[in-house]
C-alpha cells in the first residue's frame, strides 16, 4: 500500500526541516569560542637508563627496543593507541578480529609490566554484543579505538562503530573508565550531528583546551571526505566542531600543538597522495585551507606527537605507493616537516612492491621466532599475514597505522600494525635520537 502526503503535510515537513535547521545554526552561534590549547607540559625527563635488548634502525642512526603488543596467532589487528597510566606503565588498545570489518572483531588491550619492557596477555574490552547492550542499537561492525587522559584523570576510549552500510555509515561510540582501564562505562554514542549521527569516525590523537575541553580530530567518508575537530566538555557532549576547509580528501586528522593559540594538523590523503596540512593561530576557531604539503602519502594514517622540549615528530609512510617504509620526522615547535630527513623504523628487506610467497613466509617467520614465537603461533601469525597481504604467490609487506605517545619519564613509544597480524611497539630516546641523525652524514637539519 502506497501513502502520499497531501500538500498541507507536505509544506508542514519541510517547514520542520527548516527550524531544524534553524535551530542547529542557533546553537552554533550561541557556543563560546575556543579556549587556548594547553600545550605538552615542560618537565625534565627521568633518569633514563639503555634496556637491555636494543636493535639497530635500518638506516643505522639510532636504537631502539622493540616488543610485540598483540599476543593472538591467527588474528587480523590494526589500529592501536596507546595511554601511559599513573603508575608509569602503558596501556594500548586496538581492534582483532578475523578481518577488518568482520562480525567477530572486537575491541583489545594489553598493559606493560613494571620496566615497560614487556607487554602482558591481551584482554577483551568491548565487543558487538556489549555495544548492542548498551546502546540499544543493532552493530554490524567496529574499529578504530583511541584511549586518551581525559583532563579530570579518567580514561576515554573513543571507537568507530557501524549499524549499516560500510565505513562511510559510522558513528563514535565513548565509554570512560575511573581505574585505568580495567572497568568501562556502560557505551555511549557520540552525537555529532543532529541528522542521523553518521559518517563520523576518529583515529588521531585528541589534543586539550584550557578551560578542560576536549578536542578530537575526526573525519567523514560518506558523499565526500573532510577533516574537522570536535570540542566536547566534560560530560562528553560536543560543543561545536570546526570544519578544516579545503580538506575534501583529508582523512584522519592528526593535530600538533605548538602553542597556547597555534596548532597544526596533518592529514592523510587518498586522492592527492600527498600529505595534506592546515594551521591555526586562533585556538582552532578558524584554520587555513589545506594544501599539500612535500611528503608523499600512500593513502595511509600517520600520528604526531609533541614533546616535553617542544620538539614535533611525526610518523609516517613516507612513500607514494604502498605500506612497506615506516619512518620519523621532527621539527621544531611550529617548524616544517618539508626537507627533514627521515628516520626509517622499519621496511621491508628488498623494497619492492611486492615479494615472493616463500621470501615473505621466511621473513616474517625470522623475526617471529627471534621473538621467542612458539613455531605454532609463528605459524599461525604468518598465515594471518598471508590470508590479508597475499595474492598468488607473491606478498606486500606492511608497517602501518601509527600512535605516537611520550611518556613521563621522556621515552617516546610509537606502537603500530605489523604485517596485519601482530601490533609492534617500539620505544626510544628522542634526544638522543636526534643526537645520532644529527652525526650522521648528509643529515638535514629539522625545519630546514
Amino acid at each position: 500500500m502506497n501513502f502520499k502526503l497531501s500538500g498541507v503535510s507536505e509544506r508542514f515537513a519541510a517547514a520542520l526541516l527548516v527550524l531544524a535547521f534553524a535551530l542547529a545554526g542557533w546553537k552554533i552561534l550561541q557556543r563560546p569560542p575556543a579556549s587556548p590549547f594547553v600545550a605538552a607540559p615542560a618537565i625534565k625527563p627521568l633518569l633514563r637508563t639503555a634496556p637491555p635488548a636494543q636493535q639497530r634502525s635500518p638506516d643505522s642512526r639510532f636504537r631502539f627496543d622493540a616488543q610485540f603488543v598483540s599476543s593472538s596467532p591467527g588474528q587480523a589487528v590494526h589500529a592501536a593507541s596507546l595511554v601511559e597510566l599513573r603508575d608509569g606503565r602503558l596501556r594500548a588498545v586496538w581492534f582483532s578480529g578475523s578481518r577488518e570489518g568482520a562480525g567477530d572483531v572486537t575491541i583489545q588491550s594489553a598493559v606493560t609490566d613494571a620496566t615497560g619492557l614487556r607487554w602482558g596477555a591481551e584482554s577483551t574490552l568491548f565487543d558487538r554484543q556489549t555495544l548492542q547492550q548498551g546502546l540499544w542499537r543493532y552493530v554490524k561492525k567496529l574499529g578504530n579505538p583511541v584511549i586518551a587522559r581525559a583532563p579530570d584523570g579518567s580514561l576515554t576510549l573513543w571507537m568507530v562503530n557501524v549499524s549499516l552500510g560500510g565505513w562511510a555509515g559510522s558513528s563514535i561510540t565513548w565509554a570512560r573508565s575511573t581505574d585505568e582501564g580495567v572497568t568501562w562505562s556502560a557505551p555511549r554514542r557520540l552525537v555529532t550531528s543532529p541528522f542521523l549521527n553518521i559518517s563520523t569516525l576518529v583515529k588521531g590523537a585528541p589534543v586539550s583546551f584550557g578551560n578542560g575541553e576536549t578536542g578530537l580530530p575526526v573525519y567523514h567518508e560518506f558523499v565526500t571526505k573532510f577533516g574537522e575537530v570536535l570540542r566536547i566538555n566534560a560530560q562528553g557532549q560536543v560543543v561545536d566542531k570546526i570544519r578544516i576547509p579545503g580538506s575534501r580528501t583529508g582523512l584522519q586528522p592528526v593535530v600538533l600543538v605548538s602553542g597556547p593559540e597555534k596548532a597544526q594538523v596533518y592529514m592523510r590523503s587518498g586522492n592527492a597522495r600527498a600529505l595534506m596540512t592546515s594551521g591555526t593561530t586562533d585556538a582552532g576557531k578558524t584554520w587555513s585551507t589545506t594544501h599539500a604539503s612535500l611528503w608523499p602519502n600512500p593513502d595511509s594514517a600517520l600520528a604526531g606527537a609533541v614533546t616535553n622540549t617542544g620538539t614535533q615528530w611525526l610518523a609516517l609512510n613516507p612513500a607514494p605507493r604502498d605500506r612497506e617504509i615506516l619512518a620519523l620526522l621532527q621539527t621544531g615547535a611550529g617548524g616544517s616537516f618539508d626537507g627533514v630527513a627521515p628516520w626509517v623504523v622499519e621496511s621491508s628487506a628488498n623494497l619492492r612492491a611486492r615479494t615472493s610467497l616463500a621470501d615473505y613466509e621466511r621473513l616474517l617467520t625470522q623475526e617471529l621466532k627471534a621473538r621467542g614465537t612458539r613455531d605454532d603461533e609463528a605459524r599461525d601469525y604468518v598465515a594471518s599475514a598471508r590470508r590479508q597481504l597475499c595474492g598468488g604467490q607473491s606478498c606486500s609487506q606492511e608497517f602501518s597505522y601509527p600512535y605516537l605517545l611520550q611518556s613521563r619519564d621522556g621515552y617516546l613509544h610509537l606502537v603500530y600494525t605489523w604485517h596485519r597480524t601482530r601490533i609492534k611497539h617500539v620505544r626510544l630516546d628522542p634526544l638522543q635520537t636526534l643526537e645520532a641523525a644529527q652525526a650522521a652524514p648528509g643529515h638535514v637539519s629539522p625545519g630546514k
